[in-house]
């Protein structure tokens, strides 16, 4: 489940139609305030094949590879750009004399950025792209090499990320939030453990014995390794009828855009309370993911899209409940009920932007029973 966050800094745009291409083909250069740090961008907009296409660099921070956005729109004077995969959207006025956009950046809240069209002596210099991430073999079957366990601080947050030399670091995740992970389990799906099984937070740094990306089944067999390592977690399964929610695909088909970039690759997750950008994701792995966070039993994949992956976003308005199980605030800034642009409910909003159905069910389901474990042991 990786959550390698990607970031704003970095955007490929496609957009049809070469309407636009006249006032908006060229090199465009803008400051963000990302806090107390200022981020240079350069965005290059050109024309290929009729369709207009353009790569945005952060011109300080090459590490940053480029990101996918899903649209680009021109209506007069204003330019929006959306950038699916991080959950962006970019709005501008484009100037008279087309040489700049006057604009902000929305990821959660406004930022102002403005775009000056760049010429020969204004231009940066772009950084050349990083490499590829190195992947682990598909057949390896990794531990960890080293592995630190440590109490999390009461500031910390939520995370689970894998960076791209294949480190796994942790945040202010409990045991049962490992656990979930590890064996793709609800918590409804855990039987007698101990008091501390949620409430204990802990961060966890652990480095392959294996060079590379792990794969997201190679990432879970670590950290069952560990678990049992560590933790000294011993259970048995057992099969138990439990209400759950099924995905199954709607009537008019799935509508997401398949991903065959990296089939053996670690999903990206890019999750708020309210909205979520996902890449690289079998329906098994998003069932995991909502399982986890927002939903309150148990979700099976009856999708039968077998192992394709998929990118999608997705953006509802929660109740009560999904914002406690994620820890927003009760009201989360979530829209006002009577709002009439809120976005639907997270199970309408599934069938009209995904094509997907969560239907409720009580299947035969697998039961972790935890027979014996302990607080970790030191590093």
């Amino acid at each position: 489940m990786k959550r390698l966050l990607p970031s704003i800094l970095s955007l490929t745009i496609l957009s049809g139609g070469a309407l636009c291409a006249q006032n908006l083909t060229g090199t465009w250069q803008g400051t963000l305030k990302a806090g107390p740090e200022e981020i240079r961008l350069a965005i290059k907009i050109s024309l290929e094949n009729d369709k207009l296409k353009a790569v945005s660099h952060a011109i300080d921070m090459p590490q940053q590879p480029p990101l996918t956005a899903s649209a680009i729109t021109q209506s007069g004077s204003t330019v929006k750009m959306t950038f699916a995969a991080i959950n962006g959207d970019y709005e501008g006025k484009l100037s008279a004399d087309g040489n700049a956009i006057t604009g902000s950046w929305n990821q959660g809240q406004p930022v102002p950025l403005n775009l000056a069209r760049a010429t020969p002596d204004t231009a940066w210099t772009i950084p050349e792209p990083p490499p590829p991430p190195q992947l682990m073999p598909a057949n390896a079957k990794p531990t960890f090499e080293v592995a630190a366990i440590k109490p999390s601080r009461p500031e910390e947050h939520f995370a689970i990320m894998v960076n791209r030399g294949g480190m796994l670091n942790t945040t202010s995740t409990s045991l049962s939030d490992l656990i979930k992970f590890a064996y793709d389990l609800h918590v409804r799906q855990i039987e007698s453990g101990p008091s501390w099984l949620e409430s204990e937070k802990f961060d966890v740094t652990g480095k392959p014995d294996t060079p590379g990306m792990p794969g997201i089944s190679q990432l879970k067999m670590m950290l069952r390794g560990l678990l049992a390592d560590r933790f000294e977690l011993k259970f048995h399964m057992e099969k138990k009828d439990l209400q759950a929610y099924a995905i199954t695909v709607a009537k008019g088909g799935v509508k997401m855009v398949k991903n065959e970039s990296n089939p053996n690759g670690l999903p990206n997750f890019l999750v708020g309370p309210r909205n979520m950008n996902i890449s690289n994701s079998t329906m098994a792995e998003f069932a995991s993911l909502l399982q986890a966070n927002f939903l309150e039993l148990p979700v099976v994949d009856q999708s039968e899209l077998g192992a394709a992956r998929f990118d999608f976003r997705l953006k509802w308005t929660p109740d009560a409940a999904q914002l406690s199980r994620f820890g927003a605030a009760p009201n989360g800034g979530a829209p006002a009920a009577d709002d009439p642009d809120a976005p639907p409910d997270l199970f309408t909003a599934f069938e009209q932007q995904l094509g997907l159905r969560l239907k409720s069910t009580k299947p035969p389901v697998d039961v972790m029973v935890i027979d014996h474990i302990e607080k970790p042991s030191a590093n």
